[in-house]
């Protein structure tokens, strides 16, 4: 069965005259071919769910293929779940219940509208994260931050080893195509092992919440991040003067907003970056996919309305607002957000800044040798953020990693001389 109703499909013009493309691509290249999906489940998940990935990956052969084969491996491992459950094997159990979750919520991406299936997947996802967070190996709590009336899902998570007193934390947000389920990973997750507490969370238009009823606009996230660190303060076992945030992806943008509205929020860092005004790459250049999924996220039905209302998608007079030290781990050649609009962002930052600049790395930050050889880019974001919540001072720096995996630190205004943009 189709993922969307022919008149969801009839909304955007360009997903008509490239339907046909789409599936030839899909069919070609694999569910990947707009971006990593796969490699970030096997990322979250670990090697334990490599068969489920590449079991995925061989049945997709065409656009309406991903929800129905994601769903079936999906469903495959909650059985296993449960079968391991009741022979009382917990560790089994629990992983099986976490891949069973990310791929329910996988199976819910190509879902463009507020169907029966979208909301079944929906509560099969959150009833197999909750029976992972039962038996984790470490503490793992169901996360309300409420919002206008509503409110907004998330889960906490608290690292298992911890120092004595409250613990930091730091507020993961998800890009437009991703879900606070892969947020954390379910092994050696880099910042639970540092000793630092998560709060995976959904905002307005993403997954859960806009199942709920709440959109994305150009604004709402500002106050939607002062609900989220206000809640995060009010946690017993979080340090309420040890906050973060980090965003991947549209999170990166969503994330920059979020750490302009707070003075005392530590740190911000971002990579994936989404930084280009009103989206004309992505939702003009790039994949169909993606302008048809932010149309449902933002709650429009008519494209002329929705690209009225991108024009106002800007982190203009947002930058000047930030007071935090802001990171960006990107790829030079991001085909999602060009990067001249990444320095045109930072020039506007006063607080600390840094930038990592991967030498012909994608948007994912890979695709190149230089993420291969040279800083890894999770384990530098994970370092950097664990530094600015144990208050280490920094320098405004650009790093420039090349090819060969050399890290090249310069000033901004040496750097920003080898785009003639700038």
């Amino acid at each position: 069965m189709p993922a969307n109703q022919a008149a969801v499909e009839q909304r955007m013009k360009r997903w008509q005259e490239q339907r046909w493309l789409l599936d030839a691509v899909v069919r070609t290249i694999g569910p990947d071919w707009d971006q990593g999906r796969l490699a970030g489940l096997l990322r979250t998940c670990g090697p334990v769910a490599a068969a489920d990935v590449e079991s995925a990956r061989n049945r997709i052969r065409k656009f309406d293929d991903m929800s129905r084969e994601f769903a079936r491996v999906a469903a495959r491992r909650e059985r296993i779940a449960r079968h391991e459950e009741e022979q009382e094997h917990s560790v089994a159990a629990r992983e099986s219940y976490f891949i069973a979750a990310l791929f329910y919520a996988s199976a819910q991406w190509p879902i463009f509208e507020d169907s029966r299936e979208n909301r079944r997947l929906d509560q099969k996802k959150v009833e197999c994260y909750s029976k992972y967070a039962l038996y984790a190996d470490h503490e793992v709590r169901k996360a309300e931050i409420p919002f206008q009336g509503k409110s907004l899902p998330g889960w906490l998570h608290l690292p298992s080893v911890r120092s004595a007193g409250r613990v930091p934390c730091v507020i993961s947000i998800p890009g437009m195509d991703a879900f606070k389920e892969g947020r954390v990973a379910m092994y050696g997750d880099r910042m639970l092992e540092r000793g630092v507490a998560v709060l995976a969370i959904e905002g307005p238009g993403q997954y859960e919440a806009l199942l709920r009823g709440i959109h994305a606009d150009t604004a709402n996230w500002l106050d939607a991040g002062k609900e989220m660190i206000a809640w995060v303060r009010s946690q017993p076992e979080l340090d309420p003067e040890r906050v973060a945030v980090t965003g991947s992806s549209f999170g990166s943008f969503w994330a920059t907003q979020v750490a302009s509205v707070d003075s005392r929020i530590k740190g911000c860092a971002v990579q994936m970056v989404a930084h280009e005004p009103a989206r004309y790459t992505l939702f003009h250049l790039e994949s169909p996919t993606f302008k048809l999924r932010f149309m449902f996220m933002s709650g429009y039905e008519d494209e002329e309305e929705f690209d009225r209302f991108m024009q106002g998608m800007s982190l203009e007079g947002i930058g000047e607002k930030i007071s935090c030290p802001y990171l960006v781990v990107a790829g030079e050649d991001d085909s999602h957000s060009p990067i001249e609009y990444t320095y045109r962002l930072l020039d506007t930052i006063k607080s600390a800044k840094e930038l990592i600049l991967y030498e012909g790395a994608d948007h994912g930050v890979a695709g190149s040798s230089s993420a291969e050889l040279g800083p890894n880019p999770g384990n530098y974001l994970a370092d950097w953020l664990k530094d600015r919540l144990d208050d280490k001072s920094m320098e405004s720096r650009h790093t420039f990693v090349d090819l060969g995996g050399h890290a090249e630190v310069t000033g901004f205004e040496e750097a920003t001389r080898r785009y003639s943009w700038a």
